[in-house]
């Protein structure tokens, strides 16, 4: 029988040699009985928090003892805590509240920094289970440390996921003394390891890592353990060293992870399977993608192919299909093929028309590289399959890459599943509230701020042509850089943060660009971005993570001012933007500035519908734009949650269908 994960009173399993849960085949039954849990679970995120808030007292209580001890009396008590939490299946609130207690004393002598109320309450969420909504700037990095430490204590090994290199081994360098303090021990997994280092690291108490060498490190391990991986047999000979396969193996399991911005990991990045693969260019290959490339060129949109901006496809006519059949008995080979054929030049036209330069990928050193569409990162070690990539490539005049040869994938909502237990924290969860325990059944708690928000959100303005909207937006730069505040620009691709650069170049004012080509660089950045008078533009959440911390002078002239230069396809993102100004209890203000001929009314509405949104427009001002944004948002949101929802359907349904030969991924 699998093991259920039980967020309510969840249990703390001893480690065993590879753990992990097994996750079940679900019926459409199953999934409708779970969208109504949702809907019952989802609204009470504040209640659930309040109620988590109990905790507080609890850890208030030991804090006039503990002070009075010195460092090896606090490591002595931090022993006891050790041993009575081994002791039980589940921790006891009492034994967690002095738990807290015992960190938050360390915190205050080793970081300088002793946790607040709401950090005591959202480190109590994740260790019972839950993600925790928590404002951007609130301390979720700090928080962490509660639910890491006291896990740790009780024997499980703990993973603390993030979302990028940088901020794996920030973490790691901040926060080590705090876990040294306690005997414990701390590694990071970043990209560039060798597999005797990753499995150091994970071989640590906490081992902070990304999501994407996280994920592809349990891929890999799979692949050497095979079937044997549930075996008794292999368990015992790993743990005594008698069996070589152990070797090829860098986890522990999966034990407990704490996600965070968990909204990007669990859900944003969802979307994408995981695939581990190896090349495996071929001469035929090569020619095929070239030819694929000239023909595709020769079509014309209308009678050759219709594009479906909403969705992201392109339909081949008959017309066109009759053209590829006429020229597959010239080129012979592979175009013999009706489905090979137009898969191809379908593949082709995509690579020409839909994958934009500077938007889905940038050119650098003569290699095509992703750029994540949600946090404007590059990820230089990913590769679009099915000959994208190298079409791509083709299209770009760079020089081709292998193909890929499949080894093994896997989604990333199984994957997470798949831990003992789960917990994260975020920003922006309440949207995406539903989903989250569907997926992963994981409830919300919202944690209030620490300090009443002093962010002021100002009334939007939508402008009818992109050249009235960059002039109103380096207008308002300029307005307010002149009277010493500090503004950041958001923007949703390199292409535009390209064309903002370009707009406050010509209205002279100076001003710094982080885009996704200088991701080595953007922490440095964007924590200099509360500089009095400072103009930055950043791709949507660059920096995300990193404190924008205001200069006195900045903070007296009104705080940070963030500009929307585009809607997100997620209500989610553009919130986290918002939450760049403000942070704190500081003041600040939000203003998104947009226009009619923004990307995001141009991919979820048809023609016909923007010719009625201008009308509406040109009859009822702004307050119909808004609402034709709004729309489109929502008309996004449903498309790529139901985007997720069928990965997630296929995942099933191929691991099912392959479960015969005992190694489904």
């Amino acid at each position: 029988m699998s093991e259920v994960l039980d967020i309510r009173r969840p249990t703390l399993p001893r480690p065993v040699f590879f753990a992990e849960r097994t996750v079940p085949r679900e019926t459409t039954l199953d999934l409708f009985l779970r969208s109504l849990q949702a809907r019952l679970v989802t609204p009470f995120g504040r209640l659930r928090a309040k109620r988590l808030g109990r905790i507080v007292a609890r850890v208030d209580a030991h804090a006039a003892g503990l002070k009075e001890l010195d460092d090896d009396a606090l490591r002595a008590r931090a022993r006891d805590v050790r041993f009575t939490l081994r002791r039980h299946a589940e921790p006891r609130r009492d034994d967690v509240a002095l738990c807290f207690a015992i960190i938050r004393e360390a915190a205050g002598r080793v970081l300088g920094h002793r946790h607040f109320a709401v950090q005591l309450i959202g480190g109590y969420a994740l260790l019972r289970g839950m993600v925790a909504e928590m404002g951007t700037g609130e301390g979720k990095t700090l928080t962490v440390t509660l639910a890491a430490i006291t896990a740790a204590f009780s024997g499980l090994p703990v993973h603390v996921v993030t979302v990028n290199d940088y901020l794996a081994k920030r973490d790691l360098e901040i926060l080590g003394p705090l876990y040294a303090f306690f005997g414990l021990s701390v590694g990071s997994v970043v990209q560039g390891l060798t597999p005797d280092q990753r499995r150091a690291a994970y071989a640590c108490d906490v081992a902070y890592c990304t999501n994407k060498e996280l994920a592809f490190d349990y891929l890999r391990d799979i692949l050497a353990l095979g079937s044997r991986r549930g075996h008794l047999r292999f368990k015992v000979g790993a743990m005594t060293g008698a069996d070589d396969a152990a070797s090829g193996v860098v986890l522990r399991g999966l034990h407990f992870a704490i996600v965070d911005e968990a909204d990007s990991v669990l859900v944003d990045e969802a979307r994408t399977p995981l695939i581990l693969s190896q090349k495996a260019l071929v001469d035929e290959q090569a020619l095929m993608f070239g030819q694929a490339i000239e023909v595709a060129r020769t079509l014309d949109p209308g009678p050759d192919y219709l594009i479906w901006e909403s969705d992201r496809s392109i339909v081949l006519t008959a017309g066109a299909i009759k053209r590829l059949r006429q020229l597959a008995t010239t080129l012979g080979g592979p175009w013999r093929n009706r489905v090979h054929r137009e898969e191809l030049i379908v593949q082709a036209l995509t690579a020409i028309h839909l994958m934009r330069r500077d938007e889905q990928y940038i050119v650098r050193d003569g290699k095509i590289e992703i750029v994540d569409e949600y946090t404007g990162r590059v990820m230089p070690d990913r590769f679009w399959t099915d000959g994208l990539h190298q079409m791509i490539e083709l299209k770009e005049d760079c020089a081709m890459s292998g193909t890929r040869v499949t080894l093994a994938r896997m989604t990333y909502q199984r994957f997470f599943r798949r831990y003992r237990r789960l917990a994260g924290l975020t920003g922006t969860a309440r949207e995406i509230g539903s989903e989250l325990w569907c997926v992963y059944r994981l409830a919300i708690a919202q944690i209030p701020p620490n300090r009443p928000s002093r962010r002021r959100i100002l009334p939007g303005l939508v402008a009818p042509d992109l050249e009235t909207k960059w002039r109103l937006i380096a207008q308002t730069a300029g307005e307010l850089s002149a009277r010493g505040v500090p503004v950041l620009i958001g923007t949703r691709s390199v292409a535009t943060s390209q064309a903002a650069s370009a707009y406050l170049t010509a209205a002279r004012l100076p001003h710094v660009v982080l885009n996704a080509a200088q991701d080595a660089t953007e922490a440095e950045v964007i924590a200099a971005a509360g500089e009095a008078e400072r103009i930055t533009i950043a791709t949507n959440m660059a920096g995300r993570g990193t404190d924008i911390r205001l200069s006195d002078l900045a903070r007296d002239n009104g705080g940070l001012h963030v500009i929307m230069s585009e809607t997100h396809d997620s209500g989610r993102i553009d919130r986290q933007l918002a939450g760049r100004s403000a942070r704190q209890g500081d003041p600040g203000a939000f203003i998104p500035i947009l226009s009619l001929h923004d990307s995001l009314l141009d991919n979820a509405f048809s023609r016909s519908e923007k010719v009625i949104v201008r009308i509406g427009y040109a009859l009822c001002g702004e307050r119909f734009g808004r609402w034709a944004m709004r729309h489109a948002q929502r008309r996004s949101e449903r498309l790529h949650a139901k985007m997720r929802s069928s990965l997630r359907r296929s995942d099933e349904i191929l691991d099912h269908a392959l479960a015969f030969s005992g190694n489904s991924e």
